[in-house]
């Protein structure tokens, strides 16, 4: 006898992977004959991994200084905290780098923006819809206005929410983990920013205290440790776009001998 999967138990999986589906298309660079290696993707996905393991070690290593739930929410805050500072410093940065470009680069970049520019047009959507639904429960206070839709209107508003919540987390991972999809404008852009990101947190980080009692080295480690790994494979991830593709950045810019990609 030939069992056969019934089709909503496929599709109920997948429409629940839609917001998660649909943040990944749009913050993960998909330029058509953009440049990869998958020796860079495979060192940065190694250094996440490194890292996770390395802060759920910490954890369960040394007693820790706040209850695990306000653990938990100071790394959410960290990563929205990523998402605003790559909201200014990554439209700021394709702004500098487009106008420092030389003809007939500068007009390839401006045509490539449109990456970026859908990635924080869908970020700035899950975060309006969120915030006119639910800041003092408008969205419960809008219902009454359409009478005997009201039903409607609470059920849309609903699915909205449910949507938007994982939409937008998904959305501030995957913003900071491509660099606000500034790959798509050129291949030098995210190892040149994310460095600038890192830092940037060290600071936050730096005022914010150790969430574990560590001793001092190791809390030194755990400080510093991060940043300082994001730039050095950033450093190297700049000289391997030079010596194995000849990118560079005076390249890019059409001001060098270099070619551009």
């Amino acid at each position: 006898m030939i069992y056969t999967q019934h089709p909503h138990r496929r599709a109920r999986p997948a429409f629940l992977m839609l917001p998660f589906t649909l943040a990944a298309r749009a913050f993960r660079p998909a330029r058509p004959g953009r440049l990869t290696d998958g020796t860079i993707e495979a060192f940065q996905l190694a250094r996440t991994i490194i890292g996770f393991a390395a802060t759920i070690w910490m954890i369960y290593a040394y007693p820790m200084q706040q209850s695990m739930s306000s653990f938990a929410k100071d790394k959410l805050a960290e990563i929205f905290i990523s998402t605003g500072v790559l909201i200014v410093a990554g439209p700021l940065a394709l702004v500098l780098f487009v106008a420092a470009a030389r003809a007939p680069s500068r007009a390839v970049y401006v045509r490539r923006l449109s990456g970026p520019m859908a990635g924080f047009a869908a970020l700035f959507a899950s975060v309006l819809t969120l915030f006119l639904l639910l800041q003092n429960s408008d969205g419960a206070r809008l219902a009454p206005q359409f009478g005997p839709f009201q039903i409607v209107f609470l059920l849309v508003a609903l699915a909205a929410v449910l949507f938007a919540v994982p939409f937008g987390l998904a959305s501030a991972v995957l913003c900071v983990h491509h660099v606000f999809r500034t790959g798509d404008v050129h291949e030098i852009l995210p190892p040149l920013l994310s460095p600038v990101l890192v830092w940037v947190m060290f600071g936050f980080q730096l005022a914010g205290g150790s969430p574990v009692a560590a001793p001092h080295a190791v809390q030194l480690l755990f400080l510093v440790g991060p940043p300082l790994s994001v730039t050095l494979l950033s450093m190297w991830e700049i000289r391997r776009l030079r010596t194995r593709f000849g990118v560079t950045i005076l390249g890019a810019l059409h001001r060098g001998p270099r070619p551009t990609h």
